[in-house]
């Protein structure tokens, strides 16, 4: 899972020309944060979302941003909650731009504190404004702990399938929220027992399953466990799939190790088996596009970066493309 490198030249030309700049865009999924000297606030994704694609509403997710320095440790969560809203309440001013900016927020909870995560459920949906629509609790595990190269503790193995973690998930659908699920794809298993148990409640997976391609996973047989295990979440019918997310370094394409960004085009040809699969598998109204920024900057500017994701899904019709790239997540996170 190498890709070559890309030229000056054709990063330039991908700054200069955006393809289909009237398609809308919703935002399935991006980070406002300060972290380790890194600024990425409202203004900095108001100028990404207004670099000439038509980004109409954005979905924010947790990322460890912003928790509360004191009280009850289960509760310090509603701090991004709270930092989040604000951003959606700034950006409904109109002052900046016409994006709305974290129309929906994707929050934090632990679910393995069972059923005493209904405390924190709470005080999510009235410190974001009533903005939550779904819960990330994320599963992180393998056998290999160099993987985990973010910024999170693996979780225990078998998370998903512990009797108080299900206990903790269980009351999701009480409070009207679907789950957005994070983890690496060996454990897809997990989160399809995990979706059994659950049939009521949408699980919306993150980053096209939570692709591998480095150390043991760097084989030829990688895809195909892949797409063996993303054929068994998409038989589930609550489950959605997010189309993006790869620029990661524990995904192997190696972008965040080379002197210059690539191209849209050369995106598009790492990321569209991925893409292509998970569009075949799950359908256009099951799926949505993601920037993942900041994160993904690591693969070039927002601008490139949407680029390629509008050139995966080139084979699609105009209606197709009105679900992958809006729709769907207007409808996964109640944005109508």
């Amino acid at each position: 899972m190498t890709t070559g490198r890309g030229s000056e030249a054709e990063a330039l030309a991908d700054e200069a020309a955006v393809i289909e700049p009237d398609l809308p865009i919703t935002d399935s999924h991006h980070h406002l944060w300060v972290h380790r000297g890194d600024r990425y606030l409202l203004d900095e994704f108001v100028a990404d979302a207004g670099s000439g694609h038509r980004i109409v509403a954005s979905v924010f997710v947790e990322c460890h941003a912003m928790y509360r320095a004191h009280g009850p440790a289960d509760l310090r969560v509603v701090g991004e909650a709270e930092f989040a809203a604000g951003m959606a309440a700034m950006s409904e001013s109109g002052l900046f731009g016409p994006t709305r900016v974290c129309a929906a927020i994707v929050g934090r909870a632990d679910l393995a504190i069972g059923a005493r995560v209904d405390e924190v459920l709470r005080a999510l949906s009235a410190a974001s404004g009533g903005r939550i629509r779904s819960i990330r609790s994320t599963a992180f595990w393998d056998a290999d702990a160099s993987l985990n190269l973010g910024l999170r503790p693996y979780a225990p193995p078998g998370l998903m399938r512990d009797a108080r973690y299900r206990e903790g998930f269980a009351q999701l659908a009480a409070h009207g929220l679907a789950f957005d699920a994070m983890q690496f794809f060996p454990q897809l298993s997990d989160l399809c027992s995990l979706a059994d148990a659950f049939p009521g409640t949408a699980i919306i997976v993150n980053h096209c399953g939570g692709l591998l391609g480095i150390n043991a996973y760097a084989a030829p047989e990688t895809f195909g466990r892949w797409r063996t295990l993303i054929a068994e979440v998409a038989r589930r019918p609550n489950t959605l799939m997010k189309l993006g997310g790869l620029a990661g370094r524990r995904c192997g394409f190696g972008f965040a190790d080379r002197p210059m960004p690539p191209g849209a085009a050369e995106l598009a040809a790492a990321w569209r088996p991925y893409v292509e699969t998970c569009i075949e598998l799950f359908g256009p109204a099951r799926c949505m596009f993601e920037s993942n920024f900041p994160p993904d900057r690591s693969a070039g500017s927002y601008r490139t970066v949407w680029n390629a994701l509008k050139l995966t899904a080139s084979g699609c019709t105009a209606a197709e493309k009105g679900e992958l790239f809006s729709g769907t997540a207007r409808r996964a996170y109640r944005l109508d």
